[in-house]
C-alpha cells in the first residue's frame, strides 16, 4: 500500500514539474516580443545575450557531470554528430525563431513551431524507413489542418505586415531544424548520455552563436539598458535553463512520451500570455487551429508510446 502511494506521489510531482517546465518554455516568445518592442534590439544580438547568460549554468553542469561520473570517451565521429546537432537544434533553430518573431505574433509562432513532432515522424519515415500507423497519419492531417486554419485567421489580422510571410517561413525553418535535432538526439543520447549530450550540444551551439555575432555585429553598438539586461536574463533562466532541467526531471519521473503530451499545453499557454501581456487578440480560427494541433500532437505521442 505504501509503495503504491509513493508511486502516485512521484507521478504527481513529475506531472507538476513537467507542466511547469512547459509553461516556462512558452514564455520565450513573450520575452522576445517584449524585448523587440521595448529595446529595439535585433534578433542576433538578443539571441547572443540569451546564450551569454545561460552559458555559465551549462559550463558548471558540464564540469560537475564530467568529474562526478566516470563516463566513456566520446569518439571523433560522435563528437561530430553532437556538434552538428547542437548547431541545428540550438543555433540555427533559435536564430530562425528569433528572426521570425520580429514579424509574426507570439501565438502563431508557437503554433507553427509546434509542428516539429510531425516533422520528426516524417524524417524518421524518410531516413530510417519507419512505418506510419493510421493514428500517425490522422495526427499529421489534424496538425497541418490546424496550422492552416490558424494561419488563415492570422492573415486577416496581419495583412498589413509586409514581412508576415517571411517571418512565417523563418518559424517554419525553425521547426524543421529542431525536428532534425530531435531525431538526432534520439540516436545520440544512447551513445553519449542524455545530460552529457545536452550540455555539449548547448556549448557547441553557443560557440556558433558567438561566432555569428562576432562576424556580423559590433559589440560597441549594443545599447545596454536595464530592460535589455532583464529580458536577456529572463530568456536565459526562466525560458531556457530552468525549464530544460524541469523537463528532464519530468522525463525521469513520468517518461518522455507523457512529457511530450503534457508539453502540448505550450501553444495555449503562449496564446493566453500573448493576449494578456502583449495585447494580441484571440480569434476563433486561432483557437480551432490550436485545438486541432494539440489533438494531433497528443495522437503522435500516444502512437509513439504504443510502439515502444
Amino acid at each position: 500500500m505504501q509503495s503504491t502511494s509513493s508511486n502516485k506521489n512521484i507521478s504527481l510531482i513529475g506531472f507538476i514539474v513537467a507542466l511547469s517546465g512547459a509553461i516556462f518554455f512558452s514564455t520565450k516568445a513573450i520575452f522576445v516580443k517584449l524585448a523587440f518592442n521595448e529595446t529595439k534590439v535585433d534578433a542576433v544580438t538578443l539571441l547572443t545575450l540569451r546564450m551569454l547568460f545561460a552559458l555559465p549554468f551549462y559550463i558548471v553542469i558540464t564540469i560537475y557531470t564530467e568529474r562526478k561520473e566516470k563516463l566513456p570517451t566520446i569518439s571523433l565521429i560522435n563528437w561530430f554528430w553532437v556538434a552538428l546537432m547542437g548547431v541545428l537544434g540550438y543555433y540555427l533553430s533559435s536564430l530562425f525563431d528569433f528572426i521570425g518573431l520580429q514579424y509574426v505574433s507570439a501565438g502563431l509562432e508557437r503554433l507553427i513551431l509546434f509542428l516539429y513532432p510531425t516533422f520528426a515522424v516524417l524524417i524518421n519515415r524518410a531516413y530510417f524507413k519507419t512505418s506510419l500507423s493510421s493514428s500517425q497519419v490522422i495526427a499529421l492531417v489534424l496538425t497541418y489542418a490546424g496550422i492552416g486554419i490558424a494561419y488563415f485567421g492570422e492573415m486577416k489580422l496581419d495583412t498589413s505586415n509586409p514581412n508576415f510571410y517571411f517571418g512565417s517561413m523563418m518559424i517554419f525553418l525553425c521547426a524543421i531544424t529542431y525536428s532534425f535535432y530531435l531525431v538526432g538526439t534520439g540516436k545520440m543520447v544512447l551513445k553519449v548520455g542524455a545530460t552529457r549530450y545536452t550540455n555539449f550540444a548547448m556549448l557547441f551551439a553557443t560557440a556558433g552563436i558567438f561566432i555569428h555575432f562576432i562576424t556580423t555585429k559590433n559589440i560597441g553598438n549594443i545599447v545596454f539598458t536595464t530592460k535589455l539586461f532583464n529580458y536577456s536574463l529572463a530568456l536565459a533562466t526562466i525560458a531556457t535553463v530552468l525549464p530544460s532541467f524541469m523537463i528532464s526531471y519530468g522525463m525521469k519521473k513520468i517518461g518522455s512520451n507523457n512529457v511530450a503530451i503534457i508539453t502540448s499545453i505550450g501553444p495555449v499557454s503562449t496564446i493566453i500570455q500573448a493576449h494578456f501581456i502583449l495585447g494580441e487578440p484571440i480569434i476563433h480560427l486561432q483557437m480551432i487551429g490550436t485545438l486541432l494541433v494539440i489533438i494531433g500532437v497528443i495522437l503522435i505521442g500516444r502512437s509513439a508510446k504504443n510502439t515502444v
